[in-house]
């Protein structure tokens, strides 16, 4: 499990090198992380399937059957609609750990990171949640609707700082842009982390002021992609297929961690905004260091 996880983290800052691995020579080629992620998928594959086959010796099922199982299953089915090869297996699990985790990963860290540099604010987020929810439970999923603060912060931070800061297109056709002659198939890359500091649609862009997107018609911006000044997943048919289960878990564990915590920053109290220029994502140059100390005593334990 180390092992993977320590493969994923390298993938984001390879996937910006414009290089075939394949044609790459040694050393590269062996150190390359999308190969030996893919080294490692083909060993868990194989080790599912042998362990698929002698549960059919014996006319068995696996008791616990996962994401794995199910691909394997359209695999082996000669009859599916769906036709799948290992290659299509293993970019499915590629997409759903860099895409799926290192993103939302990313997104959280840099909105701990504003809020502990703006105490005001994180302290406002608390008192909206002792109001809605109270000390006696943790926050739930159904309570972020009821939490409209928490869902500026999350707006905000996706406006300063989006995980993916550049979104990669194609023109389909020739098209006049601004002026510019875009011919058609042209690669277009769109930079959604100067969208989201452009002083001509947002006021005083490099605050980290969650109070934009409440009143004065800000409040309905969407990060969905229905308002160009602010797409951090993209926006059309070619939006993030994540969107939903990101909001979802960045809104639930920001949540949790300042219902739950008090956070204690060695030093002057703030933590470092330095990026890391780490390929098709945007991470801190430095993880932060602080001291979680209980806030709710006694502490609510989930059901």
């Amino acid at each position: 499990m180390k092992k993977g996880r320590s493969l994923i983290l390298k993938v984001p800052e390879l996937s910006s090198r414009d290089t075939d691995s394949k044609n790459d020579s040694p050393p590269f080629f062996l150190e390359n992380p999308t190969f030996r992620f893919d080294t490692l998928m083909d060993t868990i594959i194989k080790e599912r399937e042998e362990q698929r086959r002698k549960n059919k010796e014996i006319g068995g099922t696996r008791q616990l059957r996962d994401m794995l199982d199910v691909l394997l299953d359209i695999l082996e089915d000669e009859n599916s609609e769906m036709k799948l090869d290992k290659e299509n297996i293993k970019a499915f699990f590629l997409n759903i750990f860099v895409a799926g985790t290192d993103t939302s990963a990313i997104t959280m860290e840099w909105a701990m990171a504003e809020l502990i540099n703006n105490p005001h604010v994180l302290e406002k987020a608390r008192q909206e949640m002792d109001v809605v929810i109270g000390k006696s439970r943790i926050v739930e999923e159904s309570d972020i609707v009821n939490l409209p603060y928490l869902q500026a912060i999350v707006k905000e931070t996706l406006r300063i700082h989006p995980a993916g800061p550049l979104l990669f297109r194609a023109s389909s056709k020739s098209a006049v842009i601004c002026g510019y002659d875009i011919p058609a198939k042209t690669r277009l890359f769109i930079n959604v982390w100067a969208i989201g500091r452009d002083p001509n649609h947002w006021e005083n862009p490099l605050e980290f002021k969650p109070e934009r997107f409440i009143g004065n018609g800000q409040s309905q911006l969407d990060v969905r992609g229905q308002h160009y000044h602010l797409i951090p997943f993209g926006s059309g048919t070619r939006g993030c297929p994540g969107t939903s289960l990101a909001l979802q878990v960045m809104h639930v564990n920001l949540a949790a961690m300042i219902q739950c915590f008090q956070w204690k920053v060695y030093g002057n109290g703030t933590v470092d905004m330095k990026e890391k220029s780490a390929g098709i994502t945007v991470p801190r140059a430095h993880p932060i260091i602080c001291v979680p100390v209980p806030r709710l005593n006694p502490f609510p334990l989930c059901d």
